[in-house]
C-alpha cells in the first residue's frame, strides 16, 4: 500500500534538482551585481591589497571570483570548478575587507560577516552537488553521450 503523503526518490530528484537551480540563480545571479559594480573601479581592491603587502595585480582576480564563477554557477556550466573559484574569491575578500568584523555582531544580533559566509559557503555547495539536471553541463554532456 502507498501512502500518498510519502514522496518516492524519484520526485525527491526532482525536488532537488530544482533545488540546485534555484540556488544557483540565487548565489551566481546576486553575486553577479557585485562582480558589475567592480567592472569600472577596482582602487579600493587595490589598495586594501596594498595595505596587505600583496601585488595589486591580484584585484583582477575580482573579476574570476565575481563575473566568470558566477556567471558559470549560474548557467550550470563547469560548476565544481567555478565554485572552488568562487569560495576562495569569498574568503579572500572575507579576510581583505572583512577581518575587522570576523566576531563582530550586527545591530539585529547576526554575524556582520554573514552575507558573505552565505555566499563562500553556497557557492561551496555546488562543488559536492554538481549543478543539477537542469544546467548547461547536463544538456551538453548528455548529448555528448548519446
Amino acid at each position: 500500500m502507498n501512502n500518498p503523503n510519502t514522496i518516492n526518490s524519484k520526485e525527491m530528484k526532482k525536488n532537488i534538482d530544482l533545488g540546485l537551480l534555484l540556488s544557483r540563480i540565487t548565489i551566481g545571479g546576486l553575486m553577479l551585481f557585485h562582480g558589475v559594480a567592480k567592472l569600472s573601479n577596482l582602487n579600493g581592491i587595490k589598495s586594501m591589497l596594498a595595505e596587505a603587502g600583496l601585488p595589486e595585480l591580484f584585484a583582477y582576480g575580482v573579476y574570476i571570483s565575481e563575473l566568470i564563477a558566477p556567471l558559470l554557477i549560474l548557467i550550470g556550466f563547469k560548476i565544481r570548478l567555478a565554485s572552488l573559484a568562487f569560495f576562495f574569491g569569498m574568503i579572500a575578500a572575507l579576510f581583505l575587507a572583512h577581518s575587522d568584523n570576523l566576531f563582530a555582531l550586527s545591530k539585529s544580533g547576526g554575524l556582520e560577516i554573514e552575507l558573505i559566509l552565505l555566499y563562500a559557503f553556497g557557492g561551496l555547495m555546488f562543488f559536492f552537488t554538481g549543478a543539477g539536471k537542469y544546467a548547461v553541463s547536463a544538456f551538453v554532456f548528455t548529448k555528448q553521450v548519446k
